[in-house]
Parts: C-alpha cells; sequence; structure tokens
C-alpha cells in the first residue's frame, strides 16, 4: 500500500521536534508499505540539514521514507497572523503533491488543523480512504487560551474541524480528552482509536547519574528539568512562582533547567533576571533529540508543566512525559488530568496543585529531601514506559490501525 503522510512538522531524531511521524513512517515501511511524507522544508534551521530546503531539490530519501517538501516556513515566534499564514501556504502547496503521488491512503496529523483540507479534498478526488490523527483539539485549545475571540472567525474553525472529521474514514486520538472531544463534534465512537506518544526505549535509556555539565547547578544540586515549547500553553511562569517562593524561604540545593524555544522565552528570561533567580536557573536552547537522550537520564526529576486551562487536563499527550518515564526520571506535574492519576498511579513522580506556588515549592522540596524516593520513582517511571508506552507495540497498533482502513 501507497500512503502519503501529511505531518508539516516532521522531524528525525536528528532535529529538535517530536519524532513520532518518524518512527510510525519507519514502522510502516517495515510492514512492506511505501510512504510519501508531506511536510515544511526547514529553511531557517540547522538541527536537521536532511530536511533544509534547497532550490531545485523539493524531494528527498530519508530512510527508506520519501520526503516531500513544501516551503512554508514556521516558528512558535510567529504571532497568530503570520502562523495563520504559514499553515494556509503549506495546505494549499500540500494538494497537489499528493495528487502527483497517487496513493492508496492519506494519512494527516495535526496540529495544524488546516493539514486536513489537502488530505479531505485530495481523499475525494482520488476516491481513496482518509486517515486523520489529533493530537491537540483544535479549535477549542485556541479558543481556551483566549487567542481567537471573532465569532466569524470562531465559527469558521468549528466548521472545518467537524468538516475534516465527517470526511475521515477513522480517527487517531493521542488522548482520553481528545477523543471525548472528537465524540462531542458528531464522530462515532467506534471510528476512533487512542494511540498516546510513546516512548522509544532504544534512544531514551536510563544511565550513571551526574550532571553533564557544571552550569547547570552546583554540585550536589537536584536538577529539575523541563523540555520543549516556552509559549503561552506551557504555562512556566508557574516554575518561577515557585522557585520565587524557594527563594524567600532561603531554600537551596536546588537548580532548574529550561530546554528550548518559544514566544515567551525572552520574557520569562528577562522576569528571573529582574526577579534574581538566575542563581536557581539555566536556560538551554533546543537541542537535537539525539542529545537530549544523552542529556535527560542525567537530572533528577523532569518538569510536566501546563497553563492551568482545564481543557488541557485530558487533551494533551506530551512527548516530554514519555521521554522522561522513558529515561527513568521521577516526574513533578502541575495540573490534574490523565498524566497526573497515572503518575499517582504509578508512584512515578509527584503531583501539586495548578497556580500554587506554595504546593510547587512544597514539592521541589519533598524532592530534595529524599533521595531514594526520587531513585525508586525513577525505576517506576521505566517499568511504565516498558509495560505501556513502547514505540514498538503502540507502532503495531498504528500500522494495524491504517492497513484495516485502506481501500
Amino acid at each position: 500500500m501507497h500512503i502519503v503522510y501529511i505531518h508539516q512538522y516532521f522531524s528525525t531524531p536528528e532535529g529538535g521536534s517530536g519524532i513520532r511521524s518518524y518512527e510510525w513512517a519507519i514502522k510502516l515501511v517495515a510492514a512492506g508499505h511505501k510512504v510519501t511524507m508531506i511536510s515544511s522544508a526547514k529553511s531557517n534551521t540547522k538541527m536537521d540539514q536532511r530536511l533544509l530546503y534547497q532550490k531545485g531539490k523539493r524531494e528527498i530519501i530519508i530512510d527508506g521514507i520519501t520526503v516531500k517538501l513544501i516551503k512554508a516556513p514556521y516558528s512558535n515566534n510567529m504571532n497568530l497572523w503570520q502562523r495563520t499564514i504559514a499553515f494556509f501556504r503549506f495546505a494549499f502547496g500540500t494538494y497537489s503533491r499528493i495528487l502527483e503521488s497517487r496513493p492508496d491512503l492519506i494519512f494527516a496529523t495535526s496540529t495544524p488543523l488546516t493539514v486536513g483540507l489537502p488530505a479531505k479534498s485530495a481523499a475525494k478526488k482520488l476516491k481513496v480512504p482518509f486517515v486523520f490523527e489529533v493530537r491537540d483539539l483544535w479549535p477549542e485549545l485556541i479558543f481556551a487560551l483566549g487567542a481567537m475571540k471573532n465569532p466569524l472567525a470562531r465559527w469558521f474553525l468549528i466548521n472545518m474541524e467537524h468538516s475534516i472529521y465527517r470526511a475521515a474514514q477513522h480517527i487517531i486520538a493521542l488522548a482520553p480528552g481528545i477523543k471525548d472531544g472528537i465524540k462531542r463534534a458528531g464522530y462515532p465512537e467506534e471510528q476512533i482509536s487512542i494511540i498516546p506518544n510513546c516512548s522509544d526505549l532504544d534512544l531514551f535509556m536510563p544511565k550513571p547519574t551526574g550532571a553533564p555539565e557544571p552550569n547547570y547547578g552546583k554540585p550536589g544540586d537536584v536538577r529539575f528539568v523541563f523540555t520543549g515549547a516556552h509559549g503561552r500553553a506551557n504555562g512556566l511562569d508557574a516554575v518561577l512562582d515557585g522557585i520565587a517562593e524557594l527563594k524567600k524561604r532561603h531554600k537551596h540545593g536546588m537548580h532548574f533547567i529550561f530546554i528550548g524555544t518559544g514566544s515567551q522565552k525572552e520574557r520569562l528570561v528577562k522576569r528571573s533576571v529582574d526577579e534574581g533567580l538566575t542563581d536557581y536557573i539555566t536556560w538551554v536552547d533546543r537541542v537535537v533529540k539525539t542529545e537530549l537522550a544523552e542529556l535527560l537520564p542525567r537530572f533528577d526529576v523532569g518538569m510536566m508543566i501546563l497553563a492551568n486551562i482545564p481543557e488541557f487536563y485530558y487533551g494533551t499527550s506530551p512527548n516530554k512525559f514519555f521521554d522522561y518515564i522513558s529515561s527513568g526520571i521521577p516526574v513533578l506535574n502541575n495540573y490534574p488530568g490523565w498524566l497526573a492519576d497515572m503518575i499517582t498511579a504509578n508512584k512515578c513522580g509527584l503531583v501539586c496543585k495548578p497556580d500554587d506556588p506554595v504546593e510547587f515549592a512544597d514539592t521541589v522540596e519533598k524532592f530534595c529531601a529524599d533521595k531514594q524516593m526520587r531513585e525508586a520513582m525513577g525505576l517506576a517511571s521505566r517499568k511504565l514506559a516498558e509495560k505501556e508506552f513502547s514505540r514498538d507495540r503502540l507502532g503495531d497498533e498504528f500500522v494495524h490501525v491504517l492497513e484495516k482502513n485502506k481501500r
């Protein structure tokens, strides 16, 4: 079967983004299928040289995957309208690339939601099945963040969402709350599968402890790491609030490392300087996945932080969580929901209330005070990753879903 796989932010382990699509495409190729990946070219990054857009070279082969590149640059630092232009530019460019590929099945993974537009239109024209994957509930999360208040724009996005769902033969959701949102839109439950993000157990593995670099805190510090986007949705002010509370208590022996980029990073760094929190913090630019896999196991605690928005509680499946537990480190989680429930049930971390700097600081102190507890939670993290979120097992489920929906 020839599958066109649409992912606007496709990345490989040499890049700094999530590699779910790379892993799933590799699984499909191993199962004997031909995969054509359509993605935006990374013309402004040095993190994955193979995906750079070069004049006259819009198609490359990566590990058996045919990758067709569309020049539609995107950055987390773009404002809403710049992002919107990038989304539709990619969508318009994708349609013709699908048609020329003549696939047997079209698979598209959001976000953005707009990737579903060329997929559903091309599937109708070619008379082939269309399977859609929902990583985040658009536009619900956009509305929850207050980023779209125009009623006409809201109506347009809701109708776009519903039309894409109706066109899909099957939908994959990454979290229970995402499945519920798809059902609320009127899509039949029996045509929805939940396949969350996975743990790459071979790439992210427990390693001997010890800070990889001396500037990640002082010797003996307990190191708390956050990886990923530094945007509005990530709510990283909650961590700075907690650090300010620790400073007020004159507590030391802990260090916080933030790895990544995003629209709020410059402001967050400035805030940390203005409030005299820099002794507690190291800011690091985004690193490639292979380097991150070397770093994570050497930290003491991974931080799962999100803005306190109820739609996030059961409606997200963050890559960082699965990287943390695969690396065998415990998790500090600051919001309720399915991940918090899982952390508590499996004793692989601690959960604190959102927007509560006192409880956040208390939780940090609990981690710092008990090395034996941290080590036991780290073992439980890896056990959970192996039992429930193995890349191989979930990848096989993904391949099965696409195969059962072929023409």
